[in-house]
């Protein structure tokens, strides 16, 4: 790896840590129902939505009523982007006339964009309107990522209040998240990118002639089509989202996408930005801001090592080009030259730590290695960034199994933020955290033993069970990304995999909030001299050790019968 690239991925973490503490300040304002500058030009369109939609902003929920109110807006997100896609081509704004899409890919489709999963089984320039990349998708975007904020601020209102059971209100929360967070950031982000050559329009696809003319099927082609679109929208709030459905599907690859250089760092910056500036945001509504820092650098502790071990591995030469004598200065197969090794490293791991799942590179091409990193960053829970706000409610599950196996350790009752950790939490925490190894890993081996699962599979052996484990790994994680060599477009992983990512988002975040309404009824613990200190270094070590264990090993098995052994088959150790 080059010394310019080790100051750009430097450069692009500083101007990420840079922009942690105004971010996160702000947020904490906007949940907190303070004046953060823009109430001034949006609040009266603020009360204008609230009296349209019947919400009292004065009310105040339950976690069960704040549940049913988040999952009945799920439900009709689904069932409209679900119906959207049913009846595309009797609909407006379709140039190329697309058909319906068929039911299993459309509740696949549905379901994936509606829990922020954006698993695309589809490419979506061969087959979507652009009203239904416009109201559909582009919407849930918008609705999937507020709704992970809202939780967030669910729950550390269940950590801050006391002798009370009201969490706040989701309407308002899910409104004030897309009105003054999501919104505006989308629309500086959709200018930046459209400088940049990102395009949006609504032209019909433009056909343009080739140089060369090509043979395909005993066919000569001369002309190509080049489609068009609303893009820079997209591209905007799925990146800042966590969502990363492309609009083309070969995603941030694909030049109308990801043009220059720029618009790459501009893309990397916005996966990584929310669920990082939560982090602070976190530490200023519970009154310290030191909880905030140690649970940044408890992520940055795990992701900036496997983020170099992917840098590492996909920038040394190929093993087989060694052994032939070719002169090699990386893995360049499945990457665009205008993004280069390094920016396409990263940015697998940025992708897979912040369950954003968008990719500028194809993972099926990269290393075993460097597959192996992604994979794992998965494996953790999607707590190391995370999505935007269930990144964050997934690490406070993590701490929260760490409190009490502290509190274990030194014979003491645990206690969080001045708040008891009894076994009604640890239950809902430990459902939290093993719902998503327990679904993976059974998935993964339904697959293996089933001939549809098989038959999808693009390679044999090592790789084609890491194409496998990837894919569930990434559905059951609402991440979205997949290796590219799996062909997902068959009932058996369109249903399957709709169910899997309805169990990752809401088995985790149902226990979240049951904990935030336990949490909230409870009485405020005075600090004393046995208080165990979260924001210290022994506790950051304490969490990362329990992430390990509860993410890693889990999966080591599964792991090893993948990437690992691809990886030792390519160095020359071979089983017999």
């Amino acid at each position: 790896m080059k010394a310019l690239d080790c100051v750009q991925i430097i450069f692009y973490l500083t101007v990420v840590l840079a922009l942690v503490k105004p971010l996160g300040w702000y947020m904490a304002r906007v949940y907190e129902g303070q004046s953060c500058g823009l109430d001034y030009f949006l609040g009266p369109l603020e009360r204008f939505i609230y009296r349209c939609c019947g919400v009292s902003s004065t009310e105040q929920m339950s976690w069960k009523k704040y549940l049913s109110a988040l999952l009945l807006s799920n439900l009709f997100g689904i069932l409209a982007l679900y119906t959207l896609q049913r009846l595309q081509i009797y609909l407006p704004l379709n140039p190329q006339s697309f058909q319906n899409i068929s039911s299993n890919l459309a509740f696949n489709t549905a379901v994936s964009f509606t829990t922020n999963t954006n698993w695309q089984a589809y490419s979506g320039e061969s087959s979507l309107s652009y009203l239904t990349q416009m109201l559909g998708m582009t919407v849930q975007n918008f609705l999937s990522a507020a709704t992970g904020m809202s939780l967030l601020a669910a729950l550390i209102r269940g950590i801050v209040r006391f002798d009370t059971d009201r969490l706040g209100n989701f309407w308002m929360d899910l409104t004030r998240s897309i009105l003054y967070i999501l919104l505006p950031l989308s629309i500086i982000l959709s200018i930046a990118l459209a400088s940049q050559g990102v395009i949006q329009n609504f032209k019909p696809y433009q056909s343009a002639s080739l140089i060369d003319p090509i043979v395909l099927e005993n066919k000569t082609v001369t002309t190509q089509k080049i489609p068009m679109g609303p893009v820079a929208s997209q591209v905007a709030i799925k990146q800042l989202g966590s969502n990363g459905g492309g609009y083309f599907n070969v995603n941030s690859a694909h030049p109308f996408e990801n043009p220059t250089p720029l618009s790459n760092f501009l893309e990397i910056i916005a996966i990584l930005l929310i669920p990082a500036s939560l982090c602070y945001t976190f530490g200023v509504m519970v009154g310290d801001k030191r909880q905030g820092w140690a649970i940044l650098l408890a992520m940055l502790m795990l992701f900036l090592p496997l983020a170099g071990i992917s840098l590492y591995s996909e920038n040394q030469s190929h093993a087989e080009y060694t052994q032939l004598g070719i002169e090699s200065s990386g893995s360049l197969e499945g990457k665009e030259t205008r993004i280069g090794i390094s920016n396409s490293a990263f940015w697998s791991a940025a992708t897979t730590a912040t369950s954003n799942g968008s990719v500028n590179s194809m993972h099926d091409s990269f290393t075993p290695l460097g597959t192996f990193v992604p994979i794992l960053l998965m494996h953790f829970g999607e707590v190391i960034f995370g999505g935007v706000g269930s990144g964050l409610y997934g690490m406070l599950m993590m701490i929260i199994i760490a409190v009490f196996v502290a509190g274990l350790l030194v014979g003491r009752t645990p206690e969080y933020l001045g708040k008891k950790i009894e076994p009604y939490e640890m239950k809902m925490a430990t459902v939290a955290v093993l719902v998503m190894p327990l679904t993976v890993l059974i998935s993964t081996a339904v697959s293996v033993i089933y001939s549809e699962g098989v038959h999808a599979v693009g390679n044999p052996g090592a790789h084609g069970f890491s194409e496998i484990l990837y894919a569930w790994s990434s559905m059951g994680n609402n991440n979205g990304s997949s290796m590219a060599g799996l062909n997902a477009n068959n009932p058996f992983y369109t249903t399957m995999g709709g169910i899997i990512m309805l169990i990752g988002r809401y088995w985790i975040a149902i226990p979240a909030l049951a904990i935030a309404g336990s949490l909230v009824k409870k009485k405020k613990i005075p600090t004393s001299a046995g208080t165990l200190l979260t924001h210290t270094p022994l506790f950051m070590f304490l969490l990362v050790s329990v992430m390990f264990i509860l993410g890693a090993l889990s999966f080591f098995p599964a792991l090893a019968l993948g990437p690992i052994v691809e990886q030792l088959n390519l160095w020359g150790f071979h089983g017999r």
